[in-house]
Formats: C-alpha cells, structure tokens, sequence
C-alpha cells in the first residue's frame, strides 16, 4: 500500500518525537524505527527526515550532539526536550480527536455500504 504524501507529512513530527520520547536516537535509527513500527508501510528518505529534524531542532522540541561510539563513525544524536515532550502531548490530543472523527464516520459508512467493508477491516 502506498501511503500519501500529506500523510505521511502530517504524521512525521508525531512519529519521530515520540520515537525520541522513548531513548535519544541518530538518523539511520529513526529511519529504521519508522519502518519497523509501520510494518514497512512508512518508507522514509533522508530528504524527509533531515528536513524535519533540523526543524525540531529550530524550534527547540529536540537538541543534538555529536558522539563516536567505540569502535564506530561519528553520529549527530537527537533527544527530545521538555518543550518537545508538550508538543508530542498536543500532537496527541489532536490525531486522537482525527482518528475519533475517522472511526466514527467509517463506522456508519460501514453498516451504509457493504461493498467496502473488505477494505476497511483489513
């Protein structure tokens, strides 16, 4: 299945902090995580997420520092601020209140419409 763009855009911010929420993380591990938790549906790029977190950054919800691990290459590491742990429990509250109106409109589009039930339970 091929996700949209705005999507796929709108779920980004959300995404990445609450993956950070959970432990401080570089690039190619969120990239990874992202893919890992959507089952491989959600395919991100460099160009989206390098974007995204300089962004996160800008606005003081995430902080970086560069590290070398022993034996490994140097790797910028994001964490999540306080500032940004509000604004992952904002982006909260809001997908919740979309996904409530989703639910609630498939669900009587549902019992309207037998012919597309298969797609929605599945």
């Amino acid at each position: 299945m091929r996700i949209a763009k705005d999507l796929v855009a709108a779920s980004s911010t959300p995404l990445v902090l609450g993956i950070l929420a959970e432990e401080e993380s570089y690039g190619y591990a969120i990239l990874k995580e992202v893919s890992d938790r959507s089952g491989g549906q959600l395919e991100w790029t460099e160009g989206l997420l390098y974007p995204l977190l300089h962004r996160l950054e800008r606005t003081g919800h995430v902080e970086s520092s560069w590290r070398t691990p022993e034996g490994g290459r140097r790797r910028k590491y994001y964490r999540i601020t306080e500032e940004g742990r509000r604004e992952l429990a904002e982006q909260r509250r809001q997908w919740a209140a979309v996904s409530e109106a989703l639910q609630d409109i498939w669900k009587a589009t549902r019992s309207a419409s037998p012919a597309i039930r298969p797609a929605l339970e599945g």
